[in-house]
């Protein structure tokens, strides 16, 4: 991962963000936007994603700005996930963490549009989001759960860092089947690195 720019220009642009929080080489975490709510919306309902989160039904578009409103007084980290590797940033996707913060420890959530599937883009989002929950947020353990069937997740987040921890048998559904949950989890002694963040702040002063 490389340390880029701090932000980028939104001139004419309507679907850059307004500023960056990290970049890697290929990936880059901006914040939730409200313009991008009709395309938070339509990654969401994207039959694949409803599939992916174990979901019956897609919601209306009225309900994800609401949704937003009430994320953006939440306190956790959000992120919109932006493709930087042409001429001008794309958004590709989104992830965050819902925070404990009795434990200092939290949930990982990423969600991928169609256009950033299929390029390796997703192990690099999760890294950039483990990066900001270890050492922003100071958490000591990062968790998640997904699908058994999910193997193309479940690789993209063993590369990224974390380590498989168990299943809970027959609790979700994929096509109709029955279907177990894999439980995954990673903590800050595990972080596969480099971190951007590290060297953007510099080492604390005595």
């Amino acid at each position: 991962m490389r340390n880029g720019d701090s932000t980028i220009s939104t001139e004419n642009n309507d679907t850059a963000a307004p500023g960056w929080w990290l970049r890697g080489d290929e990936v880059a975490l901006g914040p939730y936007v409200r313009r991008l709510v009709p395309v938070y919306w339509r990654w969401e309902t994207d039959p694949r994603a409803l599939l992916g989160y174990g979901q019956q039904y897609p919601e209306a578009v009225e309900t994800r700005d609401d949704v937003f409103t009430s994320q953006s007084r939440d306190g956790n980290p959000y992120f919109t996930i932006y493709d930087v590797t042409g001429e001008r940033p794309v958004p590709i996707g989104m992830s965050n963490i819902i925070v404990d913060n009795r434990t200092r420890t939290g949930e990982l959530v990423i969600l991928l549009g169609e256009e950033g599937r299929g390029r390796g883009l997703a192990t690099e989002a999760i890294r950039l989001t483990l990066d900001y929950g270890f050492h922003i947020t100071n958490l000591r353990n990062i968790y998640l759960s997904v699908l058994a069937p999910n193997t193309a997740g479940i690789r993209a987040y063993e590369k990224a860092g974390f380590a498989l921890i168990g299943r809970r048998r027959n609790s979700g559904y994929w096509l109709g089947e029955v279907v177990d949950h894999v439980f995954m989890d990673a903590i800050p002694e595990d972080f596969p690195g480099p971190s951007v963040l590290k060297p953007q702040l510099g080492e604390p002063r005595p």
